[in-house]
């Protein structure tokens, strides 16, 4: 009987360079299998700590919006119609944004699942590349709309989040090169890909129904806390309110945007009032003034400290502290 030739087959993912398989295993094709605990301890360090921190955000986010009553419900100002509307006059991306309104209560569940669905997939590790790409362009569809106003932009968080959940594509992507549980696109062939494709969604609708049964009487705001709606505060406006920390401050929107300042006098520590007529914030205890169109600046009196600055923005459908 003529001898039979050896066949030598790789492991899915190995190089040439590493050779052949032991003797044992000839004849053998092994492909790696899906593992919640290999899809973590293939990463390193830095990827685990942004992949979790990531994960758990979105979860967070899809929970939030799940949770707020009047998020679905166009009869609420936070509904999410209102929002997208706010955004016309500023996004660059309004030519979009007009075509979602007539259907905003559609694109609300669909953000909602969506940012549930990528959260879960991203801490199971199920499509995980796929799930970094699509938390990448939520990102920055939120950076075009919600924070594009907001300056200078590195105030914003949906930049930083898209710069993370493009560093966590590459790192993953960099870690497990020809790992078939990784792979960009899943292969739908794999009736146990499909059948965790399917795990993910049904578990995302399961968390929207839940939020649904548990709704907040006060919704958390996405980012900071919110002043004024924009529609009640119109160019030319300004507005006394209190800060985080407790500090009276006053509120100015020009044409250039909107800005706050502290009103306490850097003098002594009397509370400014604000004079319309001659567009100053005037100390009444020994009469320093402070312009507020240009950063809050001593124009006269006894200190030479400009008003400390209260960061604020406009999200969305509020003007917010951040």
């Amino acid at each position: 009987m003529a001898e039979q030739p050896t066949v030598n087959r790789q492991v899915l993912g190995s190089s040439p360079s590493e050779g052949a398989l032991p003797s044992s295993h000839e004849g053998m094709l092994q492909v790696a299998s899906y593992s919640f605990t290999k899809s973590w301890q293939n990463l390193p360090v830095a990827a685990r700590i942004i992949r979790l921190f990531l994960g758990v955000t979105f979860i967070y986010g899809g929970w939030n919006k799940a949770t707020d009553p009047g998020f679905l419900n166009p009869k609420s100002p936070s509904y999410i119609g209102v929002q997208i509307s706010s955004y016309l006059e500023t996004s660059p991306i309004s030519f979009l944004l007009k075509n979602m309104i007539d259907n905003a209560t559609a694109v609300g569940w669909m953000i909602i699942l969506t940012e549930f669905a990528i959260g879960i997939a991203t801490l199971t590790g199920v499509a995980l590349q796929l799930a970094s790409l699509g938390g990448f362009l939520i990102s920055i569809t939120l950076w075009l709309t919600a924070t594009w106003t907001v300056r200078p932009y590195f105030l914003g968080s949906d930049t930083a989040y898209a710069i993370l959940w493009l560093a966590l594509f590459f790192l993953v992507r960099q870690n497990t090169k020809g790992r078939h549980v990784t792979a960009l696109i899943p292969d739908l062939r794999d009736r146990r890909e499909v059948m965790r494709i399917f795990g993910v969604a049904a578990a995302s609708v399961a968390a929207v129904f839940l939020g649904r049964r548990f709704p907040t009487s006060n919704p958390t705001p996405e980012a900071g806390s919110a002043i004024v709606k924009v529609a009640d505060f119109p160019i030319g406006s300004t507005k006394e309110f209190t800060a985080f920390d407790g500090t009276p401050a006053v509120l100015f929107r020009t044409k250039a945007g909107v800005f706050a300042y502290s009103s306490v006098c850097t003098h002594q520590g009397c509370t400014v009032n604000y004079d319309k007529t001659n567009n100053l914030l005037i100390c009444p205890c020994h009469n320093a003034q402070f312009d507020p169109t240009s950063d809050g600046s001593v124009i006269s009196g006894p200190t030479k400290i400009a008003l400390p600055k209260i960061k604020v923005a406009i999200l969305g459908i509020n003007i917010v502290e951040i």
